[in-house]
């Protein structure tokens, strides 16, 4: 990040600078703008996840307000956040630069809903998306359309300049994916949206305000999100800084200095978290037969869960979980781990579990029953707290999707 900002500074030295930083990094990012910047800056905020604001610790700064907010579900700060984004966007005129920083969960944390679209709307929005296993490209596509913030409106309300870093958390790194988007064309429409409500089977579950608004933009009567070539974007600027490819290219490092034989997956782990599970044992075990050992796979991606259970856990401990009783294809010594990279996996204060050949053995004489009572539950998160072998390293200050490792002896 540093060498991109030095490329932009080096365009703009003197410029008047309002900042906005949101999501899961938005402390890291800030700090390291604040730290040769600050004299410069004239207005600005700082969103975060609650409980997290100070946890990485950033220079002082006149102007510049931290919020802590809702995430995954937004709540009264994100708002707040929302619509002080936009009067910091409103207020950067055409002489000045408006500098965005954005990251993994800056959609919850910046919510500024459409007229006619309440928070309490967007909240039940993305709980039943959510818990429908909706993508985030497809959760996004209908939060850009019910925003005065997300796809591209923060740029369009901004008279000034626009440059944007981002550290991407979702598969392709498409900038109008991340963090919905604030601040470049959105290339979905109402039509989308709408589709993706219809698809997941949640129409009779959403607010009747939201379908009103997404029918009414069907038809011409809200207006759309800016498309390319939008001249309302034409000074906005966008750079991606970070991405899954470096957490693989460290755990890469980590495992070869440790020994093993490395084979790194191109091919992102999505879809349902236990099917991908399922098929993500069975392709490693064919990998494996020509490895030298010990062998280590890695690969990266965002899975999905539908919850139809009462239990807790998150995508990741859910992908471990489905792992348990395929882990014998793998040979003897052999584990697989899934974490996210923000170390937060669902509603749970883990970042993801370990599944190893042992684990099957171990909840049978724990008396647990079996991993699919669990997955039938939705509750990875009781089986693998039980065993033990749940990954906890707190929030990390960063976010770029989730990171798997099968390692052999």
């Amino acid at each position: 990040m540093s060498r991109a900002w030095s490329d932009f500074r080096s365009t703009s030295p003197s410029l008047t600078l309002n900042l906005i930083a949101a999501g899961k990094a938005a402390d890291a990012m800030a700090a390291a703008i604040l730290e040769s910047e600050a004299d410069r800056i004239s207005s600005g905020i700082i969103v975060v996840p609650s409980g997290s604001a100070g946890t990485l610790g950033r220079p002082a700064a006149r102007g510049v307000e931290v919020i802590e907010a809702g995430h995954p579900i937004p709540d009264t700060g994100s708002q707040r956040a929302g619509v002080r984004a936009l009067e910091i966007a409103a207020n950067t005129p055409s002489d000045q630069c408006l500098v965005v920083l954005i990251s993994g969960g800056a959609s919850a944390l910046l919510a500024a809903p459409a007229e006619g679209i309440t928070l309490e709307d967007k909240q039940i929005l993305t709980r039943v998306l959510l818990q429908a296993g909706a993508d985030i490209y497809a959760l996004n596509t209908v939060r850009k359309h019910l925003s005065c913030v997300k796809g591209g409106l923060l740029a369009a309300a901004c008279p000034g300049q626009t440059h944007t870093l981002a550290i991407s958390d979702v598969v392709g790194d498409t900038p109008s994916a991340l963090a919905s988007g604030p601040t470049v064309a959105d290339p979905t429409s109402f039509h989308d949206a709408l589709k993706v409500v219809v698809d997941h089977g949640v129409r009779d579950r959403m607010p009747a305000s939201i379908l009103r608004y997404l029918e009414l933009g069907t038809r011409g009567e809200r207006p759309e999100t800016p498309k390319p070539r939008d001249p309302r974007l034409a000074r906005s600027a966008f750079r991606l800084v970070g991405h899954a490819r470096d957490a693989v290219d460290g755990a890469r490092s980590a495992a070869t200095s440790l020994g093993y034989a490395v084979a790194i997956w191109t091919d992102a782990v999505v879809g349902e978290a236990r099917d991908a599970a399922r098929a993500h044992i069975d392709d490693a075990a064919g990998r494996l037969r020509d490895m030298p050992r010990p062998a280590c796979i890695l690969s990266s991606g965002e899975t999905t869960v539908t919850v139809k259970g009462s239990g807790r856990g998150g995508r990741n401990q859910e992908f471990a979980l489905a792992c348990v009783q395929r882990m014998g294809s793998l040979g003897a010594a052999a584990l697989v781990a899934s974490v996210g990279t923000d170390g937060v996996d669902g509603p749970t204060d883990a970042a993801g579990a370990i599944a190893d050949t042992s684990t099957f053995h171990r909840a049978g004489c724990a008396g647990l029953g079996t991993p699919d009572s669990f997955l039938e539950r939705n509750d990875a998160f009781s089986f693998f707290a039980a065993l033990g072998d749940l990954v906890r390293t707190g929030p990390t200050g960063t976010n770029v999707g989730d990171l798997q490792i099968v390692l052999v002896a």
